[in-house]
């Protein structure tokens, strides 16, 4: 899954803030939730942002609270989200900590729900004009020869006629200016200043006595003089350079030879020992075969062995259950106490059967006492009527 913008919904809050739509925290950088600072914090700020935006996309959502379930704030904001027809093909449990590649992915694409709903539509960018300030030169580039100040301004000259100066013009002044202090001085035969002052003043009126010439970087002499004085740097340094290194190549090829010539020496004098060692090896590798050859046979007696053990031991419980059952009389006893039992019960059945065959019987003899009442009862009656 390719990582989203994670500075597209700082745009957004402050795209939407110039709207006075809403204007969010001022702390949300531009890597806010790109990286790890406060899990806690960022995890509410998560929820808080994803509540707004989702609310913004035009989904009514509740804002989270501080103490609420994280679980089911994320489930709400992920089921909002596939609502919109976004992917989610990552576990929630990657939200809770309230950064990372996921955090910026959701809140990423609900920031586009968002514009989408509000209707946002990015503006043309206007760039500021840029005004080129023209630098000054270094001081120590800033005192010029009258030579080279002429060779400048004969450039100068030949590229625009508009800017130039009169050389004869400054030569005849400082002739005049050399002219009125070479009589000056000749009038002052005696000085009156204070060296100490005079000093004070040539260091005060020093700046101003410099000629500076105001330069512009783009010219393309400039850079060829920087790369002339670039080139006469590295070749002064190449050349100093050059020396360590060949110095430096050959204690290296001289370290290199003395290691093989002693390596040649110790193997001329160990070869035998090498030789006995190679021999060692290859016992060492038989003997190893032939362990391992012995250890797998070992293993298998050791398996048969187990399984004969577990045998014997089946056997032995069950001879021991036997045996047991043959000398024990507790068999015996329960039998006895079963026929016991048996014996009561049947003496118990054989009074029932008493109680009920009497029963039968006196029911008997009642019904039969009762037919005999009643056929004299008729005969009495008939013999009344005849008379």
């Amino acid at each position: 899954m390719p990582l989203r913008n994670p500075v597209l919904t700082y745009n957004v809050v402050k795209a939407s803030a110039a709207q006075n739509i809403y204007h969010f925290s001022p702390f949300l950088n531009r890597h806010y939730f790109a990286l790890p600072t406060n899990p806690g914090e960022q995890f509410f700020m998560f929820c808080t942002l994803a509540a707004w935006l989702i609310t913004k996309a035009g989904h009514p959502f509740e804002q989270p609270q501080e103490y609420d379930d994280p679980n089911a704030i994320i489930s709400n904001v992920l089921s909002e989200l596939r609502s919109f027809g976004r992917p989610v093909d990552f576990p929630p449990s990657k939200l809770k900590a309230g950064y990372g590649e996921q955090a910026c992915y959701v809140l990423d694409c609900l920031a586009e729900e968002a514009l989408k709903y509000t209707g946002f539509s990015w503006k043309r960018p206007t760039y500021p004009t840029e005004e080129l300030e023209e630098e000054e030169i270094t001081e120590d580039d800033a005192e010029l020869t009258l030579n080279k100040l002429e060779e400048d301004v004969a450039e100068e000259e030949s590229d625009n006629e508009e800017n130039f100066i009169d050389l004869n013009v400054l030569k005849a002044q400082t002739y005049r200016s050399d002219m009125n202090d070479s009589a000056k001085q000749e009038e002052i035969l005696q000085s009156t200043i204070d060296a100490a002052e005079w000093n004070l003043e040539v260091e005060r009126v020093l700046p101003q006595l410099k000629v500076t010439v105001r330069t512009d970087n783009k010219d393309w002499r400039i850079h060829v003089d920087q790369m002339h004085q670039h080139k006469d740097g590295i070749e002064s340094s190449l050349k100093e350079t050059r020396g360590y290194l060949d110095k430096l190549h050959n204690e290296i090829s001289r370290t290199l030879e003395k290691i093989n010539s002693r390596e040649k020496y110790i193997n001329n004098q160990l070869e035998h020992l090498v030789q006995e060692y190679r021999s060692a090896q290859a016992l060492l590798s038989e003997a190893k075969e032939k362990y391992q050859e012995g250890s797998g046979g070992v293993t298998e007696r050791i398996r048969v062995l187990s399984e004969i053990t577990e045998v014997l031991e089946r056997v032995k419980q069950e001879t021991e259950e036997k045996g047991s059952s043959m000398t024990d009389g507790a068999p015996l006893v329960k039998i006895k106490q079963a026929l016991t039992k048996l014996k009561q019960e049947t003496t118990q059945m054989d009074i029932q059967i008493g109680v009920i065959e009497h029963t039968l019987l006196q029911s008997k003899l009642k019904e039969k006492s009762s037919m005999t009442d009643m056929h004299a009862t008729m005969i009495s009656e008939a013999t009344v009527g005849a008379y």
